[in-house]
C-alpha cells in the first residue's frame, strides 16, 4: 500500500505539473513571483523562549524581505499571511500554485535543548539521516492542529520515513533550483552576517511538498540560544536577516536570466506522465463510495460545469440545511485523490475527499483504517 501511495503522489505532481508548467507563460517582463510564508501564526505559536515566539520573529522578518522584494518592479511579493493568524500547511502550497509563482520560501526559527546556534536552509528531499527526519516531523505535526486534517493529509503518517520519501518525489524537477537559492541564502548568512553556517539540507517538509516550484526553508537561527535569540528578536538582526535573504532571492532570480529556458522552467514530460499512470495501481475498496466535496451553500446551483469552473461528474444533496456539491465519484482511493488533486488547481483549494457507504456519509479515517489493518 506504501508503494501505491508513493506512485500516487508522483503522478498527481506529475499532472498537477503539466497544467501548471503548460500555461506559464515565460516572457522575461513577467513580474518575478515570490510567495513567502511566515511559519505557524495564531494559536501555533510555533516554538518559544525567554518571551521569544518564532512565529511572531518569522512574521516580522518575513514582512522585511517582502518589503524590500516589492522596491523592485522586476518581482510581485505575495504573504501566506501578513498578520498573526493561523494558515493550514495545504493551504500555504496553494496560494503559491493559484498565483503560479516562482518561488516559495519559507521562514522559521529554530529551538533546542542547548545551546546550539546557526543558520540553515532546506530543501525537500529525500537524502535525509534519521537527525534531519525529527527535524521535519517536527514541524509537520502542525497538521494536528488543523480542521479536517486527518480529510488533507489521509495516508500520510508524520512519523514514517516511507512518507517523506514519497513527498521528495513530488519535488524532484526542482531540486536543483531549490538548492541553488538554498545555497545563496546561505552564502549570504555565513560570508555577510558571520552566522554559524548549519549549511543547506534536505528532509520531507509537508509545507514544500504542497507547492509546485522551487522552495526552500529557512531557520534563521535559534531562539534557545541566548545570544542568537536576542539577535533574532532585535530590530537589526530581524533587518539583516532579511536583506541577506531578499538578496539571495534577488540573486537567484539573475542567475535564472541567464540560464536557458529549460533551466528556468523544468517541465515533466508527457512521456513521464503516461509511465506514472501505468505503474500506478488501483487502491479499491468494495462498498464504499468517495467523492471531491467543493463546497457547502444554502443556494441551490445548477449541476453544469460553468457553475464549478469547468469541472464535470457533479453530484450534490442537502445536509444540515446546506445544499453540498461533490466532484466525482469512485471506489478507487488513488483515482479520487487525483481529482482533489485537479479540483484544488481549478480553483478550490478547500476541497477534500469523503466517503459514503450505502448513501450514508461516514468518516474517511475509519475507511482507511479498517482497510489498514
Amino acid at each position: 500500500m506504501k508503494t501505491n501511495l508513493l506512485r500516487l503522489l508522483f503522478l498527481s505532481l506529475a499532472l498537477v505539473a503539466f497544467f501548471a508548467f503548460a500555461n506559464r507563460n515565460n516572457s522575461t517582463t513577467d513580474p518575478f513571483i515570490v510567495v513567502l510564508d511566515a511559519g505557524h501564526g495564531g494559536h501555533d505559536s510555533g516554538k518559544a523562549f525567554n518571551g521569544y515566539k518564532e512565529s511572531q520573529i518569522a512574521l516580522k522578518i518575513t514582512l522585511m524581505v517582502g518589503a524590500q522584494l516589492a522596491k523592485d518592479p522586476n518581482f510581485k511579493v505575495i504573504y501566506t499571511r501578513n498578520t498573526d493568524k493561523f494558515i493550514d500547511l495545504h493551504e500555504r502550497g496553494a496560494i503559491a500554485n493559484r498565483a503560479d509563482a516562482d518561488l516559495f520560501v519559507s521562514i522559521h526559527c529554530n529551538a533546542h535543548n542547548s545551546q546550539a546556534f546557526g543558520a540553515e536552509t532546506w530543501v525537500l528531499g529525500s537524502r535525509a539521516n534519521k537527525q534531519n527526519m525529527d527535524v521535519a516531523k517536527k514541524e509537520n505535526e502542525v497538521i494536528f492542529l488543523e480542521e479536517n486534517y486527518e480529510e488533507n493529509y489521509a495516508g500520510y503518517d508524520p512519523n514514517s520515513p516511507e512518507s517523506f520519501i514519497g513527498l521528495s518525489l513530488l519535488q524532484e524537477e526542482y531540486l536543483d533550483q531549490s538548492i541553488m537559492l538554498a545555497g545563496l541564502v546561505q552564502n549570504n548568512f555565513v560570508n555577510r552576517l558571520k552566522r554559524k553556517d548549519r549549511s543547506v539540507k534536505q528532509a520531507g517538509f509537508i509545507v514544500l511538498h504542497q507547492s509546485y516550484m522551487p522552495s526552500v526553508l529557512i531557520e534563521t537561527g535559534f531562539i534557545t540560544n541566548k545570544k542568537e535569540g536576542a539577535y533574532l528578536n532585535s530590530k537589526k538582526g530581524q533587518n539583516e536577516m532579511a536583506t541577506s535573504i531578499a538578496d539571495a532571492i534577488k540573486s537567484y532570480r539573475k542567475n535564472l536570466s541567464l540560464g536557458t529556458s529549460d533551466a528556468q522552467n523544468p517541465v515533466i514530460t508527457v512521456d513521464e506522465i503516461e509511465e506514472a499512470i501505468e505503474a500506478t495501481e488501483e487502491r479499491l475498496y468494495e462498498g464504499i463510495e468517495f467523492k471531491v466535496q467543493l463546497a457547502a451553500s444554502s443556494q441551490k446551483l445548477e449541476l453544469k460545469p460553468y457553475n464549478f469552473k469547468g469541472l464535470t461528474e457533479i453530484s450534490t444533496n442537502t445536509e444540515d440545511g446546506l445544499n453540498k456539491y461533490y466532484y466525482g465519484s469512485t471506489s478507487d482511493y488513488n483515482k479520487i485523490q487525483l481529482m482533489k488533486t485537479f479540483a484544488r488547481e481549478k480553483g478550490y483549494p478547500s476541497s477534500y475527499v469523503v466517503a459514503f457507504k450505502d448513501g450514508e456519509k461516514v468518516k474517511l479515517a475509519d475507511v482507511l483504517e479498517t482497510e489498514d489493518r
